[in-house]
């Protein structure tokens, strides 16, 4: 899986079609989420540790 710097990287790059540029967004969007659920499932319970591979939206 693409780190989220990479993903963002690709971004810069030359424009691309529509299409292709919504759905990196969609990508992106989904892995904030993600982080943004593992550090919430962090803050209720410092034990647990979830992996990202773990959290399903």
């Amino acid at each position: 899986m693409e780190s989220f710097e990479d993903l963002l990287n690709m971004l810069e790059r030359p424009a691309a079609k529509p299409r292709a540029v919504k759905r990196k967004w969609r990508e992106i969007e989904q892995l904030k989420e993600r982080h943004r659920l593992k550090k919430e499932l962090s803050d209720i319970d410092w034990a647990i540790e979830p992996e990202l591979e773990d959290i399903e939206l």
